[in-house]
């Protein structure tokens, strides 16, 4: 993750400003031949991440906080409703919170989340498609492992990512599951659940 090197405001902005971080956005189009080892190296990071002791991360990402910041992010117009995905383009945000709450799990598998796991936000050496860093990590903490899974598996089977695509996010999910030595499995209840959640933030 980048250093913070300085921080502050002048009461009408503020600013970070943070050391670079080395590589390239795991999202930048790149050779097929090292489109699986990316995607190879997207569910590594992942799963090390995930196999933190969730009990020392300070951060609450839980669905008893997480789900009255959705409420409040609607409230206080922050939900760009046209900016949803495409099942549920033209709902309302009453609708998306009433979803929320119908569907919601009744139990969390509690790790290490990033909190906005997308390939931008993970960048790698171009040459060894290895990770060399995080960044925007500002939703981090104690969640279930499909609010990550949720958001990487989107975005790597996206039809708008031609490079990447359905193989590469099944990829994904085989090597994270071989990672976790099987202990990990995806459930697309709870991946549909996060996606919708993903909407409020």
């Amino acid at each position: 993750m980048p250093r913070v090197v300085e921080r502050g405001t002048d009461g009408n902005a503020a600013w970070l400003v943070t050391e670079a971080v080395p590589g390239t956005p795991a999202a930048a189009r790149c050779p097929e031949d090292r489109r699986a080892a990316v995607a190879e190296a997207l569910a590594d990071l992942t799963a090390a991440l995930h196999e933190l002791p969730a009990a020392d991360c300070p951060f609450d990402r839980s669905l008893a906080v997480t789900e009255a910041q959705a409420a409040r992010s609607l409230h206080e117009a922050f939900v760009d409703l046209d900016d949803l995905d495409e099942e549920r383009a033209g709902w309302s945000g009453q609708q998306l919170l009433d979803a929320l709450r119908r569907t919601r799990p009744t139990t969390e598998d509690l790790v290490v989340t990033h909190g906005d796991l997308t390939p931008e936000n993970v960048l790698i050496d171009p040459e060894t498609c290895r990770v060399t860093g995080v960044i925007d990590v500002v939703r981090l903490g104690r969640a279930d492992r499909h609010a990550d899974l949720a958001v990487i598996l989107r975005e790597l089977a996206s039809d708008e990512d031609p490079w990447f695509g359905p193989a590469y996010a099944e990829r994904f999910v085989e090597r994270y599951v071989e990672r976790t030595a099987g202990k990990a499995t995806v459930d697309e209840d709870r991946l549909a659940y996060y996606r919708l959640l993903d909407e409020f933030f």
